[in-house]
């Protein structure tokens, strides 16, 4: 005897308890396939989310580990390399005027620029400016004199006995008296006008000074 197919239309949702066996059995399968569904869904797709986090993380702090063990690897090579050139830092630094040789300095320059022929109508010094290691001397400057004789000044500068740098700032070269676009000529008198800084080191009580203050202001 040959069992009755049941359609969904003939089932009683009210009263499962009269379906078939088969239906019962369909039924469940279907709830059960539903139940994994919802699972997965709200569950195992959010914790397989969360591993991606994770392992971008792992990613993002392994590289952050790898570069930071190169840098330690290679720290103690740069404070070496570091104490060696603060080491040839301090020894430039002391081929530079001191504090008891720098009003000798500044004469040392006047002398030379009038050595040379040089007419010194401005030569003021003015006030020292501290600077971490060095301080800067500014010299305000109105000179007149030939190309030759500039070119005698800072070579006769470059002389003397004592490591001289001289930086210029705000300076201006023209012919003397005459129209400022004319050509310059070698014998033709020139007039040098604005400000030179020359330098000097500081020495290791000067230094503490300059760092205790620094100290201070912050």
């Amino acid at each position: 005897m040959s069992k009755k197919k049941v359609s969904l239309r003939e089932l009683d949702f009210n009263n499962m308890g009269s379906w078939p066996q088969q239906a019962k059995i369909g039924f469940c399968v279907i709830m059960g396939l539903i139940i994994v569904g919802l699972a997965w869904y709200l569950f195992i797709s959010d914790q397989r989310e969360q591993l991606e986090r994770l392992e971008r993380t792992e990613s993002e702090l392994r590289t952050e580990f790898e570069t930071k063990q190169s840098r330690a690897a290679n720290l103690e090579p740069l404070k070496q390399q570091l104490a060696q050139m603060e080491q040839q830092l301090q020894q430039m630094l002391r081929q530079l005027p001191s504090k008891t040789e720098m009003p000798d300095l500044i004469v040392d320059i006047s002398q030379t620029a009038l050595a040379t022929g040089i007419s010194n109508e401005l030569f003021q010094p003015g006030p020292e400016q501290p600077r971490e290691f060095y301080a800067e001397k500014p010299i305000e400057l109105r000179m007149v004199g030939s190309y030759h004789q500039f070119g005698s000044f800072v070579s006769g500068v470059a002389s003397l006995p004592r490591v001289v740098i001289m930086t210029m700032h705000d300076i201006s070269l023209q012919p003397k008296g005459k129209d400022k676009n004319a050509p310059i000529l070698p014998n033709s008198p020139l007039e040098l006008v604005g400000t030179v800084k020359t330098y000097r080191y500081l020495d290791e009580e000067e230094v503490a000074e300059q760092q205790a203050a620094q100290a201070g202001s912050k």
